[in-house]
């Protein structure tokens, strides 16, 4: 299933409460995968510099807490466009093309320029509107 052009929903489980909507700020963890299956140390690298506060550890693995405004354009626009419609404590698997990803820039020592991404996405909490 598509959630739009460049978007594909691999895998999906629904949350509680109200969906995530455009101006809401919401609390999401993530991992990202290369489309052939290794995984990008987004986490591991960021986890280095941020308080523990903002770290969360789940199933032996460290997560960053990730805050963001929908509609605000301050993380990828794969990501934005997958967290919109979300319900907290809903989890989406989904590819995304590299036009909302990183595009022909790539992140350096992390993702190669147009690379196709996986990502996995927990919705945490929908802190306000």
């Amino acid at each position: 299933m598509r959630l739009r052009h460049g978007i594909e929903l691999l895998e999906e489980r629904e949350g509680v409460g109200e969906p995530a909507a455009k101006g809401d700020r919401i609390l999401y963890n993530l991992r990202v995968f290369l489309n052939k299956g290794d995984e990008v140390p987004l986490n591991e690298r960021q986890a280095e510099y941020l308080p523990e506060a903002m770290i969360r550890t789940a199933d032996g693995s460290r997560f960053v807490n990730h805050e963001t405004t929908l509609g605000r354009r301050q993380t990828i626009a794969g990501i934005e466009h997958s967290l919109a419609g979300m319900k907290p404590g809903g989890y989406r698997k989904v590819r995304v093309s590299p036009h909302l990803g990183y595009r022909d820039e790539g992140l350096t020592d992390l993702i190669p320029p147009n690379a196709v991404l996986i990502i996995q996405l927990w919705l945490r909490e929908v802190i306000s509107a």
